[in-house]
Parts: C-alpha cells; structure tokens; sequence
C-alpha cells in the first residue's frame, strides 16, 4: 500500500482511508496463507483451535519434492459447530452480508451456512478461474463477457447497502479475490505501470531464500494494475457509504489475509522490502500484513498503533464498538482493540504461528513466536532454529540463534509449551525419504 511507503503501486483511496482511521504496522495474520486467517477472523480462534492450519485443501502430496516429513491432516472446512462472528451479529439483530473470497470448506459450509443472510461469491475456490467473465463461480451472478470480477463485486456489495432494511444494523464482509493467482492484468489499469515499469534500470533483482527466489523491487505491471483495481473498487464503496449517509457510523475496516506472494522457486509477483519472504513463510514477509481501522467517534484521524495485533482480535473488537457484550468463550484468542484506538494500552502478549505445512512457495514445515522485539522461527524440515530481534532487524537479516541462546531456549520452550496446551498437530518423519546429495541442497539458478 502507499500508506506503507509502495511508490510502484498506487492506492490513494486505501491510502485515503488511512488518513482518517488507525493504522497498525504491526498487524499481523494467523497464518501465512489465507483460509487459516480467513477461519481465524470469523472465530476469533487461533487456526490450531478450529483445526484449519494449511489453504485448502492444501498442497497435494504427489506435488512436494524433497519431503522429509509427512505434514499433520488438517480438516477441509471451517466447523458448523465454530460460532462465527456472523452467526453471533446475527442474533443481536444485525443483518449480514458476505461478498468475495469465502475459501473455507465446500457446499454444506458456505457463508449461508455460517450466519450470513446473503453470499454474493463466496465458494470453495481460493482463486478465480478468471478475473474476467465469464468467471464460472456459483454464487455469483454471471457477467457479460469481459467484465472485471472486482468491479462485480463492488456494485453487488453496493447494492446489498443500498437495498439493506435501514432499520436493522449490518455487517458487509467482502473479501476481494484480487490480489491473488492468477496474475492477471486489469486491462484498463496496467498501460500506466508499464510505462512506470519501462523507466526502472535494471533487470528485477531477487535474493535466494533456501530453495525459493524473493522479488526484491516491485515493478510488475499486472500485480500493480491488480491492486490499482482493489483500490478503485474500495474507493467506490466508500463513496456508497458517504452517499447512503452511512460513513459516520459504519466502522471499516482493511486488512490482508497473508503477505503478498514474493516468495516462490523462480520469483513471486511482488516484493514486501524491507521485511523477508512472503506468502506461505513465517517470516514476516508472510505474516505482517497493511491493516486500517476507520471507526467513527472511537479513534482520531492519522493515528498510528505500533502494538502489534493479530487476526483474532477483529471479533471482539468488532463487539465492543457494536456495543456488544464481550464473549471470551468464543474469541477465545483475540482481544479487543477498542482501547487502542483511544489511545490506550492493553496488557503485552506473545504470538504464536503453527505452519507445519508444506507450501508452493517453497516454505517447509515449521513454527514461529513473538514475544515484544523477539522472534524466534523452528523450521521443522530443515532442523534449524532462528532467532531475529526485530526493533534492529526487521528484514529479519542477522540470525541471534547463537549469541542470545538464553533468549532462544525461552522462546522455544514458550512455542513447544503453547504447541503442548493447544494440542498442535505436528508433522512426522517420512520413512521413505531419502536425504539429497550436497549438490542437490545448493542447487539454484544463478540471477
């Protein structure tokens, strides 16, 4: 986003947004792929708890080279038996609305089946099959042909407000597919990064990360046109809500599922500098995510919350400004970020991340925690441990592992004790692996 200091990519309507709500640089999402964080925003439960630790359905098992380990089985859908935070608006009289992405389990577990009275585009599918109709989705109106997908989304989500019973309080969750694969150009958008693209020097340059590439500079004409799109469309929505006389007392919210996509075998379509890696690792490349929060009357324009925040923290925020009872029973791993955006503090925490997943990113299965300025990040495949301090470091550059080992065997007991009481599930050894030559562990393109 610009507001995070993007001079490629261009977003003045987010970057708008920004100026008048909470900004949060250290937000962060429950996992480094979407339907884990997906699941831990609706619950307010960490993915471990509701069992939904990979995308789904994950990566097939005949597609992962090099497998030492054999990753835990995670369920394919979110639970009927989780309370979402629609089911529970639901009850207090709130009439509730889904748009976008859904990505959290098959027919049967759709947003109508999780408390939502309407669901414009809310699938099994993590990504489209095309950014332009005809896009062949279920649950959603099909276009004309070439019309964009988030454009589409946009105006059935506008149109949802607009037909709204404006008697009753609402919840629209939409859930752009944009940015997401396929990397496809809006093309109304992406003649004007071309040329941005065509004064850059150089060829794009990247950094090795283990076996994978990460982008370094962003200069990718489609994924820019891509998020210009997401822009244009959020723009529209808060034009809608300043038109329906809405803006003062509808809080908005933006936030990223996981970090973009940097991080891949050749190279990944964008570039999170200064932080490491991208989607799918546990750097935080792949975690800390843009996050604004607009809630009118609760927090002043143009502030800035450097205390880190998670996912999970969206449900009982989201009761709190509703005017809502709190219920700890249920989000049971968020808190509420209401005294945040007043200016105040709330107690320090420790966050956790269980991935033990393999990733097409190249990630290998592993975990990581913060606690305050350090982060400690176990990669099971590789049977290495990393210790970074991240007020120093936040590229996540100088490995500690070595010169704090206090500090790493805290962390790690702090991980394993939290792996223990939440009962993660971990992977195990393959017993038909077979180790790679020396060769084999160094072999990467040259740039």
């Amino acid at each position: 986003m610009g507001f995070n200091g993007s001079t490629f990519y261009e977003t003045p309507h987010i970057d708008a947004l920004a100026g008048t709500g909470a900004t949060f640089p250290n937000a962060y999402a429950a996992c480094p792929v979407c339907s884990p964080t997906r699941g831990s925003i609706m619950t307010g439960r960490h993915p471990v708890r509701i069992d939904v630790t990979d995308w789904l359905k994950g990566m097939p098992e005949n597609r992962i080279r090099d497998k030492r380990l054999l990753q835990p089985q995670d369920r394919d859908e979110l639970g009927l038996e989780q309370v979402t935070i629609a089911e529970h608006l639901k009850e207090q009289g709130y009439q509730t609305f889904f748009a976008g992405k859904w990505h959290l389990g098959g027919e049967g577990y759709w947003p109508e089946d999780q408390g939502f009275d309407e669901n414009i585009g809310g699938c099994d599918k993590g990504a489209p099959r095309s950014y332009y109709a005809p896009w062949k989705n279920p649950k959603l109106p099909e276009g004309k042909e070439g019309e964009y997908l988030t454009d589409k989304l946009t105006d059935e989500s506008i149109a949802l407000l607009r037909e709204r019973d404006e008697e009753s309080p609402f919840l629209l969750y939409l859930s752009y597919y944009n940015v997401h694969t396929p990397i496809q150009a809006n093309k109304q958008l992406v003649g004007h990064f071309q040329e941005k693209a065509n004064h850059l020097q150089g060829k794009t340059p990247w950094r090795k990360e283990h076996t994978a590439r990460t982008r370094m500079r962003q200069d990718q004409p489609a994924y820019a046109s891509m998020v210009a799109a997401t822009d244009r469309s959020v723009g529209k929505v808060l034009a809608a809500l300043d038109d329906l006389g809405l803006a003062d007392d509808t809080v908005v919210i933006f936030f990223s599922d996981n970090g973009g996509l940097s991080t891949v075998q050749r190279l990944g379509p964008t570039c999170n500098l200064p932080l490491r890696a991208g989607k799918g690792w546990l750097y935080e490349g792949g975690v800390r995510v843009p996050m604004v929060i607009r809630a009118p009357r609760a927090t002043a324009p143009d502030t800035v919350v450097s205390t880190p925040v998670v996912s999970m923290d969206f449900f009982p925020t989201i009761l709190e400004l509703a005017g809502l009872q709190q219920r700890p029973d249920l989000h049971i791993d968020g808190v509420s970020l209401v005294p945040l955006l007043q200016g105040d503090s709330i107690p320090d925490r420790t966050f956790y991340w269980h991935y033990p997943h393999y990733h097409g990113s190249q990630w290998m299965p592993g975990a990581s925690i913060r606690e305050g300025d350090w982060k400690l990040v176990e990669h099971y495949h590789w049977d290495k441990t990393e210790l970074f301090n991240l007020a120093d470091d936040p590229g996540e550059q100088n490995d500690l592992f070595r010169s704090h080992p206090d500090v790493a065997r805290r962390l790690l007991a702090s991980l394993h004790s939290w792996q223990e009481d939440i009962q993660a599930k971990l992977p195990v050894p393959n017993p038909e692996y077979v180790a790679p030559s020396a060769s084999e562990r160094s072999r990467i393109s040259k740039p």
